[in-house]
């Protein structure tokens, strides 16, 4: 009897595993759980100069013709992309190396200088301003506001340089100087 008892223990166990194994075949379920996992992410106001920029590169200075009374302009820019939707956005131009007064800046060859300042472009737009003389002094602390950003692209905008007519300069190789943009946002 203890045999027969073993074999019906055994096809107790194969009967009910053949008939959840039907269950689960016939596509019913005995038990499910679910959760939702959230998700996300976040997109902070970011900008950063691109390259590209382009330095004032102002030529031949002639003190004594061209440039005896009439200012050497040039024209620069700096390219920046910020991400979609920035805003409150301003490009700063700090002191150059060689400052050289509250507006003036220094172009240094040996020991010779020759001064130029840096103006605002006078419509400030992404691309397409032209320079002149210009009437904003773009000195630090005096911002340059630009326009939120549309999208991640970048954008060119003109530094515009003049140096005065009339100076005394010295024949010399090259007059350099750097100055530091900054952006802020």
């Amino acid at each position: 009897m203890k045999r027969s008892f073993k074999m019906f223990n055994k096809r107790a166990v194969l009967n009910r595993s053949i008939a959840a194994a039907m269950l689960v075949a016939s596509g019913s379920a005995i038990a499910a759980t679910t959760t939702v996992i959230p998700v996300s992410a976040s997109v902070p106001q970011t900008c950063t100069f691109k390259t590209g920029t382009v330095g004032l590169a102002f030529g031949a200075y002639d003190p004594i013709g061209a440039n005896a009374v009439s200012p050497l302009l040039a024209t620069g820019s700096v390219k920046v992309a910020c991400a979609k939707n920035s805003t409150g956005l301003t490009i700063d131009m700090g002191v150059s190396a060689n400052p050289g007064g509250s507006t003036a800046r220094q172009m240094i060859s040996g020991t010779d200088l020759l001064e130029y300042n840096v103006f605002q472009p006078s419509v400030v737009t992404a691309t397409g301003a032209t320079c002149s003389a210009g009437t904003t002094a773009w000195v630090s602390g005096t911002p340059m506001a630009i326009a939120n950003a549309p999208s991640k692209a970048e954008r060119t905008y003109e530094v515009c340089g003049s140096i005065a007519g009339g100076q005394d300069a010295a024949v010399s190789g090259s007059y350099a100087d750097s100055l530091t943009a900054t952006i802020n946002f």
